[in-house]
């Protein structure tokens, strides 16, 4: 398997999650310093720790997806490890974060890196979580969110740039939640968008190279050809 990454990215998003949150303690500290020193001054302590806090929270949001180890691109290849070089997965240089692309089709990849049983309300229409951390849901860090959303948005993304092909028919293009902590516990089989653990993704996508959806070599080239190898 190909794998692009765009490592320029990486590496500079790992640096502002990391100076953001030594940066944001800086503040918090400061602001606590100042509502015990000098309590005239109130409002510039509330300030303080009202910017230090937003700073953490990006801080935080930064490094749980470029700084902490194993990263989502990271999880995904291990994942995908195994797949003959008919398959390119692109992490950040594609229209999507993570796009795979290959005989199994063209496959927009959804990582989350969550612990607790994961399930399909199909009443509501949305994916839940039981367990988990219970510090991150507290600082709303840990949440799945609306990957329904999510998908339609990635996924017309690539078709956009996939229409950019002259005289090429766009072909189905697919989506998966893969969830890569081994806390996780996946039980969405009604999903409407295949939702699973990454120890089971390459056996997944190997199924899909078999089915009668199997995408043909001229397209795979095609698309990969457009996006860069």
């Amino acid at each position: 398997m190909k794998i692009i990454s765009n490592e320029k990215l990486i590496k500079r998003n790992a640096k502002i999650g990391k100076y953001s949150g030594f940066i944001s303690l800086l503040i918090l500290g400061g602001g606590l310093y100042i509502s015990f020193q000098y309590q005239e001054l109130v409002w510039l302590s509330l300030a303080a720790l009202i910017v230090g806090f937003a700073l953490s929270q990006m801080s935080m949001y930064f490094v749980n997806r470029w700084a902490r180890s194993p990263r989502p691109d990271e999880a995904l290849d291990a994942a995908l490890k195994g797949l003959d070089d008919r398959y390119a997965l692109y992490h950040y240089t594609s229209p999507t974060s993570h796009l795979l692309v290959g005989p199994a089709g063209v496959w927009v990849l959804l990582p989350y890196y969550h612990t607790g049983t994961v399930t399909y309300d199909e009443g509501k229409g949305r994916w839940n979580r039981k367990g988990g951390n219970l510090y991150l849901k507290f600082f709303a860090q840990d949440s799945i969110g609306r990957p329904s959303k999510d998908i339609v948005y990635e996924t017309e993304a690539v078709k956009k740039a996939l229409s950019k092909i002259p005289d090429f028919e766009i072909p189905p293009l697919q989506a998966a939640l893969v969830f890569t902590s081994e806390g996780a516990k996946v039980e969405a089989e009604d999903a409407p968008s295949p939702t699973l653990h990454a120890l089971k993704l390459k056996k997944f996508i190997r199924q899909k190279a078999k089915s009668g959806d199997a995408l043909s070599m001229t397209d795979v080239r095609t698309i990969q050809d457009s996006l860069g190898m």
